[in-house]
């Protein structure tokens, strides 16, 4: 342990002491892994198109256990927690610079206004395109979407813009906590243990989803990445920890799914010892994935390049588009006499590169789209009319 706590001085550069003047730097590696989180949403989303365990809005005719496992058996775990551990530890650096009243009105513009066009605008193709994936022919209008919040069958959802929804009503909420702990941090290396067990305790509550669906869960990953980027202390420890803390990351995956495949699971009785011991393990695995990956991303990505720069501003409206075109080129894809590998190959890059033109041709070209899709005004586009 006294290896870990000691920093090498490349490393106390990059995170001074002082927690006023680290609000002040660009955490390039923190950029790098939220980028690289929203554009593994299109093979994860693509693979739902194939996925043997859940429905999904599109799907073919023939699913793969293969792609399901090394895919959406692979990123669940550890993938939207990333999100929101990310999303806190963001609201750190910008309450360096930004008043309460500031943040609150940035979230606002941000994630309100971009929820809002996704659900009136983006969101409802998809339910459209799962009734016709479905042999049912669309009668209902515009309008008498509601009800089914799945949205699978064609009735009103949030579909991915859940996360957005859920980040905004966090912002607001913590946001009186959050100033208190910025004029006044707190350490935070307790929580890198006691992280699984705060898991463990959230996913048990009562609500109708568990895992990042559980607003319990995901407000304590988010909580989580405040305080973690608040005491560089316990940043030092995983920037220094990360070869462990990926072993350990491994291990625990493998266990997981070895558990998983053997279908002992089914068996245990809820409440029972070994099925809350088993609920501990996977909660641990969540979080050393995710601290494995900050420290990662710290040893390796911490530079800015022309491509961060790019990569920054579009991975946002990314991730608002992304399983719209997912769902629409899936639709076409699934009727394809082709393999089914071969099918998921054609979604995820025709998925992504859609997705990349309509920022590149659209949103990111007039000023009225860029604030539709939460980004900042650029003095050289278009105001519109």
């Amino acid at each position: 342990m006294e290896t870990l706590v000691k920093t090498s001085e490349r490393t106390r550069e990059a995170i001074p002491a002082a927690p006023v003047s680290a609000t002040r730097i660009r955490r390039h590696d923190l950029d790098w892994l939220r980028v690289m989180a929203v554009l593994l949403l299109i093979p994860f989303h693509s693979a739902r198109v194939f996925d043997v365990w859940d429905d999904f809005y599109v799907k073919n005719g023939r699913t793969s256990s293969g792609l399901t496992w090394s895919v959406i058996g692979f990123l669940e775990p550890w993938h939207m927690p990333l999100l929101f551990v990310l999303a806190g530890a963001a609201t750190w650096y910008a309450l360096g610079h930004r008043s309460a009243g500031g943040y609150a009105g940035e979230r606002t513009k941000r994630l309100l206004v971009p929820f809002l066009f996704g659900i009136a605008v983006i969101v409802p193709p998809q339910t459209y395109l799962a009734q016709w994936s479905k042999g049912i022919e669309p009668t209902m209008s515009y309008w008498d979407f509601s009800g089914d919040l799945t949205g699978y069958t064609g009735g009103f959802t949030p579909a991915h813009l859940w996360f957005i929804a859920f980040l905004f009503i966090f912002s607001l909420a913590s946001l009186p906590l959050f100033s208190r702990w910025h004029r006044h941090p707190i350490g935070a290396r307790w929580l890198l243990f006691a992280m699984p067990l705060i898991l463990a305790l959230s996913n048990g509550l009562p609500t109708p989803e568990d895992g990042p669906q559980n607003p319990a869960y995901s407000l304590a990953l988010f909580i989580g990445g405040f305080l973690l980027v608040a005491d560089p202390r316990a940043e030092r420890l995983i920037h220094r920890a990360w070869r462990p803390l990926l072993a350990t990351a491994i291990v625990t995956m493998t266990s997981v799914f070895l558990v998983w495949r053997s279908g002992v699971e089914e068996t245990w009785t809820d409440g029972s010892a070994i099925q809350i011991g088993f609920e501990l393990i996977k909660q641990v695995n969540t979080w050393v994935w995710v601290l494995a990956l900050l420290g990662l991303g710290h040893a390796f990505l911490n530079r800015e390049n022309r491509v961060l720069r790019y990569a920054n501003t579009a991975a946002y409206p990314l991730y608002l588009l992304h399983q719209t075109v997912i769902v629409a080129v899936a639709y076409v894809v699934i009727r394809w006499g082709v393999g089914l590998w071969t099918k998921y190959g054609v979604v995820v890059t025709a998925s992504l590169a859609l997705s990349l033109g309509l920022y590149e041709l659209v949103v990111r070209r007039t000023n009225p789209t860029r604030f539709l899709f939460g980004l900042k005004p650029s003095p050289q586009a278009p105001r519109g009319r």
